[in-house]
């Protein structure tokens, strides 16, 4: 029997044992087939003068030499890393301080209550977020205005002012994801041999001593991967958020590349150089992917492959 013919039998057999999961998995295949896999041909596109009526012109670097002259690129790319510094700094740690909490809660009761009230914002869209947000903001009516205002002090409007927008998109975006960014490392801690956690008791630790020599350990290899993979989101800095939180007054200081793109392909017109900028964040997302797993290698021993 040829190779050929073993591989035909083999791959039908294994069709028909795991089809279901199969037709469980097509969804989510197709999904990321046509809006992740299908516009990286079209990423040429940055290289083109693009026509109305087919073929486009290929020019070359002329885009990209067009986007990095343009003051605009360089005020939307400040902003963005500056956003996504300050997410990487004051998001990304606290899903780890949640989780390492939620497991120090013996009651399972209490613990299920605590949880499910803190995942539910993650099924809220940021045009609900942003409504919420607006609404407790408010200088006039809203609920920190009137605590300000009872407090002697003058009510900000948080959500026009320039020094405060920013720390809004962070603090919004914690309460949005800290409690269902957790279970990754809830997860990961209830795989922590519980020997482990006998032994230091036998040796004598506490509970702060456990969580510092034995859960945080033991959860090193879930927190270098997630930051890795966050790194390599560096440049997105969440469209969804910012595009809803944003306004006439604010949007100097939150206008992010992500934003850029849209008002570049959608509302002007200029195809190409919102191809060669989302090319270009594309391009640093994988440099940095790569960097932060030859770093993470080096100190942790641990990395995304």
């Amino acid at each position: 029997m040829s190779d050929q013919v073993r591989f035909h039998d083999w791959f039908l057999n294994g069709f028909r044992q795991w089809w279901p999961y199969y037709a469980m998995m097509a969804p989510g295949l197709l999904f990321f087939f046509i809006w992740h896999y299908v516009p990286i041909w079209e990423a040429k596109m940055a290289f083109e003068q693009v026509r109305i009526i087919p073929p486009n012109i290929w020019v070359g670097w002329k885009n990209f030499q067009t986007l990095f002259v343009s003051p605009i690129f360089y005020q939307v790319l400040a902003n963005t890393l500056i956003i996504s510094g300050m997410k990487i700094l004051f998001v990304f740690p606290v899903p780890i301080i949640v989780a390492l909490l939620l497991n120090e809660i013996r009651n399972g009761k209490l613990r299920g209550v605590i949880q499910s009230a803190i995942y539910l914002p993650h099924f809220l869209s940021w045009v609900v977020i942003a409504g919420v947000f607006i609404a407790l903001l408010s200088p006039t009516d809203g609920a920190v205005g009137q605590i300000t205002q009872a407090m002697g002090f003058e009510p900000v409007n948080y959500m026009t002012n320039t020094g405060t927008i920013r720390w809004v998109l962070v603090i919004s975006e914690i309460w949005r994801s800290a409690g269902w960014d957790s279970l990754l490392y809830l997860a990961a801690i209830f795989a922590i041999d519980p020997q482990l956690y006998d032994a230091a008791e036998m040796d004598g630790a506490n509970r702060w001593q456990k969580i510092w020599y034995v859960t945080i350990p033991g959860i090193v290899p879930t927190i270098a991967t997630l930051f890795i993979l966050n790194m390599g989101m560096f440049l997105s800095a969440d469209l969804n958020q910012v595009i809803n939180m944003q306004n006439a007054v604010n949007a100097s200081t939150i206008d992010i590349l992500d934003t850029y793109v849209y008002r570049l392909g959608l509302s002007t017109g200029e195809y190409a150089l919102a191809t060669a900028a989302g090319l270009f964040k594309a391009l640093i997302g994988m440099a940095l992917i790569l960097v932060s797993h030859l770093v993470s290698k080096r100190l942790t021993g641990k990395g995304v492959w």
